[in-house]
């Protein structure tokens, strides 16, 4: 009874700290609106709209080569547009200080392993892209469907307190995993399903407009996590050979550019897989060569790299690749529950 309870409190918790939310965050992005009260008329700002620019801080993203190619907007035009928005979005220097005062805004997310938490400082990030690379059955799609339910947890829970979107490029997503995963959180499974907004993706056009057309919803709602189930499947299957290998490699990096942006213009946390592939020059030392699919691109866009691979029998290793602020370590999970321990030198063992 008193768990009933307490699942009743939690949903009423979550439907109603929406809107707070969004009150709450007013200052982490200004509405593209708000150029109107600076000169601009309404219907040039329904331009940028329909070409998904939702945002003045996302409008400041954007080069001016690039709006100038929304129909009807000339360079005149465009030049009086982003001088209205630096009146409204400071985008030059700002101190040290105020730079570690916006840090604050960071929401780490709960993986629901207190190992895994302690191995990522607190969790996964919001403004940063965490990228997870393994080989298949390593663990990568278990965490990005944990995380669909713990980003929807209170704050004070060590959630996000929002909503999550998910590109599916395998089509490895099952909302019939979500069901077990809300229960362990004490959840009620169908708010949980509902706060999730999904999208399959066939190719890689296809995944880049799903994404423009995301600020549209993150602009009304207060998300805190995008998932990208994987990030380079399509861009493997559209591009073949060495003669696409440059065209490839450059709409991946406009791609990857544009989850910055989302992650940083929203503070979302963006959690996206990646594949692998063979390293023949790994080294003779290694049994198993393996990198990470995308190259240099995917590499520098990652704010966080983990790597995961399978350990024995059941077991599941997750070890942190490269971060700017975390030290190398790793977590080794136990079976069923992907409950990590983080090896030796690290924590001691954290169970269910």
């Amino acid at each position: 009874m008193a768990m009933q309870a307490f699942k009743s409190e939690e949903q009423s918790q979550l439907q109603l700290v929406e809107r707070e939310e969004i009150d709450d965050e007013e200052d982490l992005f200004e509405a593209i609106d708000k150029l109107t009260a600076h000169g601009i008329n309404a219907g040039d700002v329904k331009k940028l709209q329909d070409a998904g620019i939702y945002t003045c801080n996302g409008l400041m993203m954007q080069t001016k080569k690039s709006l100038t190619g929304i129909k009807g907007l000339s360079e005149a035009k465009v030049d009086k547009i982003c001088e209205a928005a630096e009146k409204i979005v400071n985008f030059g220097y700002i101190t040290g200080s105020d730079a570690l005062l916006k840090r604050k805004a960071v929401v780490r997310i709960t993986t629901g392993s207190q190992a895994l938490d302690e191995l990522l400082g607190g969790g996964v990030e919001t403004s940063a892209i965490t990228e997870a690379f393994g080989e298949f059955r390593s663990g990568k799609t278990q965490l990005a469907h944990t995380l669909c339910v713990s980003t929807q947890l209170p704050v004070n829970m060590r959630g996000g307190n929002g909503k999550v979107a998910y590109i599916d490029t395998e089509g490895t997503f099952r909302p019939d995993r979500i069901v077990p995963i809300a229960e362990r959180f004490g959840m009620d499974p169908g708010a949980v399903l509902d706060n999730i907004i999904y999208a399959r993706a066939y190719t890689y056009e296809h995944q880049y407009n799903l994404l423009l057309g995301l600020a549209a919803k993150m602009a009304e709602e207060p998300f805190r996590l995008l998932i990208v189930d994987s990030v380079i499947a399509l861009f493997r299957v559209d591009f073949t050979g060495r003669g696409e290998l440059a065209d490839r490699q450059q709409k991946l990096a406009q791609m990857l550019s544009r989850l910055t942006k989302i992650a940083e213009e929203f503070n979302v946390a963006v959690y996206m897989t990646n594949q692998v592939i063979a390293d023949p020059g790994g080294g003779v030392f290694i049994s198993d060569p393996k990198k990470p699919a995308g190259g240099h691109v995917l590499a520098h866009a990652s704010t966080i790299r983990l790597m995961f691979r399978k350990g024995k029998g059941e077991q599941r290793v997750c070890k942190v690749f490269d971060a700017p602020n975390l030290p190398e370590a790793e977590a080794i999970s136990f079976p069923l529950n992907l409950t990590y321990s983080i090896t030796p030198g690290g924590i001691a063992d954290a169970k269910d």
